[in-house]
């Protein structure tokens, strides 16, 4: 299993996050469509990991999808990983935190902006910081 700079017990996890984080972040689970306060946010600052505060989008990579969750055409240098994910019989890749190995969403390659990017996230997997 892979080691990243911040590690804790699933105990320890579940303490810090509280039962609906714990299961988006820990557990790959997935916030409805349209219910995430930072879906429709467009505030100049910087998106943080929801679990261990690592910085991970800049608000300018940030554009409206219409998908129902947050949506970044980049992410900073070197602060996701890149997981192949084949559950629910579909190809998709996971995007973790690399700081802490939480589930923050999904990239896809259907994105309008130059960069053909668009990272989904969930909004309970980050905060915002001005």
């Amino acid at each position: 299993m892979k080691k990243y700079s911040v590690e804790k017990t699933e105990a320890e996890w579940k303490a810090l996050l509280g039962n609906e984080r714990y299961q988006i972040l820990r557990k790959k689970g997935t916030e409805y469509p349209n219910s995430g306060e930072y879906n429709l946010h467009f505030e100049e600052g910087t998106y943080t990991c929801g679990a261990c505060h690592e910085p991970l989008f800049a608000s300018n990579a940030k554009f409206k999808s219409g998908c129902g969750w947050p949506a970044f055409d980049d992410a900073l240098p070197g602060k996701i990983e890149y997981i192949k994910d084949t559950s629910f019989g579909m190809q998709r890749t996971e995007i973790l935190c690399a700081n802490c190995g939480s589930h923050l969403g999904h990239v896809f390659d259907d994105g309008p902006t130059p960069t053909g990017q668009r990272y989904c996230v969930n909004s309970l997997s980050v905060d915002f910081k001005k």
